[in-house]
């Protein structure tokens, strides 16, 4: 049996995390804005669940958030750093303060929480650091340059993290799921209302347009992804980084391609840079 601590709980991906992990036996310090929106969605989970209030922009909230589940279970075994917020625009759209909103969660607010558990794990010198990045955070594309950026410094900086705990005895893994049905496109979570620029209509205008026919009929189910990413942290050696959805795997599977193909037409480019 493990300890977790989960962000962003009361819904989507976090709320399956919890569910999941509760199932397998585990005990889960829950995270969220509301404390009683968690409790709402596990009333029969009893001592094993502990629901917290926390708001991962608010560091006090956080600091006490992590005291309240080490005290309450003595330890914690496994941080899955799921709260997150999206944008959809189009990279010149999105002004400084979309652009901020978005980086304060999914940035400042995941360091921030490593931060307050990390040195629980480092005590133990066991853990698991799992940071829900998104296929956005290895390819991105128009309409998602913001988030995609986002997730692209969760993915760059879960690197060191990983070279930097492994001798500690602690694993990181970061997880980049497709679409998936949750309530991530809904408005509560995906800001669309910027200042839309016509020149960009056929591209992530495009994507804006089928992103709104396609929620909640996403290929991604979100129950198989939550067991999945329950199944990981009970690895031996878990992966750095775990694709999910089929979706995604094309997605990975071009980019590699990709960046092989133009990185050999200009290899001969590459090597004419060095010292002599």
């Amino acid at each position: 049996m493990s300890v977790w601590f989960v962000t962003g709980a009361s819904r989507g991906f976090g709320q399956e995390i919890t569910r999941a992990a509760l199932a397998a036996g585990h005990q889960v310090a829950a995270t969220a804005r509301s404390a009683d929106a968690v409790r709402s969605r596990f009333p029969d989970a009893g001592d094993a669940l502990l629901a917290v209030p926390l708001d991962v922009t608010d560091h006090h909230s956080i600091e006490e958030g992590v005291a309240a589940a080490v005290e309450r279970f003595g330890r914690i075994d496994v941080l899955v750093n799921n709260a997150g917020r999206g944008l959809l625009a189009a990279v010149e759209e999105a002004d400084d303060t979309a652009v901020r909103a978005v980086y304060e969660t999914n940035v400042l607010g995941v360091l921030a929480v490593q931060r307050a558990v990390l040195p629980t794990l480092r005590q133990q010198r066991s853990g698991h650091v799992i940071n829900i990045s998104s296929v956005g955070g290895f390819a991105g594309g128009a309409g998602w340059g913001i988030y995609a950026s986002t997730k692209f410094a969760v993915e760059g900086f879960s690197e060191a993290l990983h070279a930097e705990l492994a001798p500690l005895g602690i694993h990181v893994t970061i997880v980049e799921p497709g679409y998936f049905r949750t309530d991530f496109l809904d408005p509560s979570s995906l800001q669309t209302g910027v200042h839309l620029i016509d020149d960009y209509a056929a591209t992530s205008g495009a994507v804006r347009d089928r992103v709104a026919d396609i929620n909640h009929a996403q290929p991604g189910d979100p129950v198989k992804a939550a067991r999945a990413i329950v199944d990981v942290a009970a690895a031996s050696d878990p992966p750095l980084r775990l694709q999910l959805g089929t979706d995604t795997l094309q997605v990975v599977d071009a980019k590699l391609a990709s960046v092989r193909k133009e990185m050999d037409a200009w290899r001969g480019v590459a090597v004419t840079t060095d010292h002599d």
